[in-house]
């Protein structure tokens, strides 16, 4: 049994994940030849897997279209493939064996519809490349997603049956080796670990604390894993928390560990109102942490059930001023009762 996986736009972040807890779990399947297929990932090869790197398909759109047109059709046939897995939320075209496909680009099934001129990209994937994930939906011998309401929106956009689809979470097997207490200091720690993406909404955040009066500024601290320079987005907003002093660090990216040491001590601010999953809130719910999310239907899904979460409209920052006073205010009140 020969399978071929294709993820050449994986380099980073969730996808990057994704990709690597396949890898790891075919480095453990050994019934079976595994064949990668990527850009610029440096997985190693191993008795029973192979990797083909092409890092030239992320010079352009051109050459990803290049690429899966006129290549990766080619490979399934060169290696006499028996089973195509996909990562990439799209089919791998003109071929006849069986196709599995891996959902979790999460834009075209959003409430949130950008317009051609507020973010080309983002209005490209709902209204260009939406078509083809569809199509590939419906072509697909099975689909794997992370969530239910991604599943629910795929069988009403696609217009597929339920049983195409098979509900896969995450894998999250770290033991906790501190859960969450609150800390002794007179600062309550507010934590966002996130990429620089418009969509995480650090906006939102950087409004909240500008609302908030001086006397709960002088009592909380918000960390971004960021460094400020991500892009136009984020270096704006690092000059409106600098002009106005507001007590946002930018610590820049961090350890696994490093995080999880922050949801032993901070409250979890998760305000990113375009997600397939939300693995912060996993991580932190495992931790014991308090958490503030935006009120979205992964962030419902994922937090089903759990007792120290508030949720607030995503795009409201009084209503996450709010939320955070509560905290600031339930600390004060701990410490001077104690």
């Amino acid at each position: 049994m020969r399978i071929m996986v294709f993820d050449v736009p994986a380099e980073s972040g969730g996808a990057l994940t994704i990709l690597n807890q396949y890898y790891d779990a075919a480095l453990n399947n050994t019934k079976i030849e595994w064949i990668f297929v990527v850009s610029n990932p440096k997985l190693k090869e191993q008795k029973n897997v192979r990797v083909l790197n092409y890092p030239w398909i992320k010079k352009s759109w051109f050459h990803r279209l290049y690429f899966d047109k006129f290549v990766a059709h080619k490979l399934v046939n060169k290696y006499e493939v028996n089973e195509v897995l996909s990562l990439q939320n799209v089919l791998v075209p003109k071929v006849q064996v069986k196709q599995t496909l891996y959902l979790h680009q999460p834009l075209p099934f959003v409430e949130k519809q950008y317009g051609i001129t507020e973010n080309f990209k983002f209005w490209v994937y709902q209204n260009v490349v939406n078509k083809m994930i569809y199509k590939s939906i419906r072509k697909a011998d099975k689909v794997i997603v992370q969530t239910k309401w991604i599943m629910n929106a795929a069988i009403r956009n696609a217009n597929v049956e339920k049983e195409k689809f098979i509900l896969k979470q995450p894998e999250f097997n770290v033991k906790v080796k501190k859960f969450y207490s609150k800390q002794d200091n007179e600062k309550v720690i507010f934590f966002y670990p996130s990429s620089g993406l418009e969509y995480k909404n650090h906006k939102v955040v950087v409004e909240a604390i500008r609302n908030l009066s001086n006397v709960f500024l002088d009592k909380c601290e918000v960390i971004f894993t960021l460094k400020g320079d991500e892009n136009k987005h984020i270096q704006e907003l690092q000059k409106i928390i600098y002009n106005n002093s507001l007590p946002i660090k930018f610590i820049g990216s961090l350890s696994i560990n490093e995080v999880y040491d922050y949801y032993s001590k901070s409250i979890l601010i998760f305000p990113s109102y375009i997600e397939t999953f939300g693995l912060p809130m996993l991580e932190a719910k495992m931790h014991k942490t308090p958490i503030i999310a935006s009120h979205t239907s992964f962030s419902k899904e994922v937090l089903n059930g759990y007792e120290k979460v508030d949720y607030f409209p995503y795009d409201d920052p009084k209503a996450l001023e709010r939320l955070m006073k509560k905290h600031l205010i339930s600390q004060k009140q701990e410490l001077y009762n104690s």
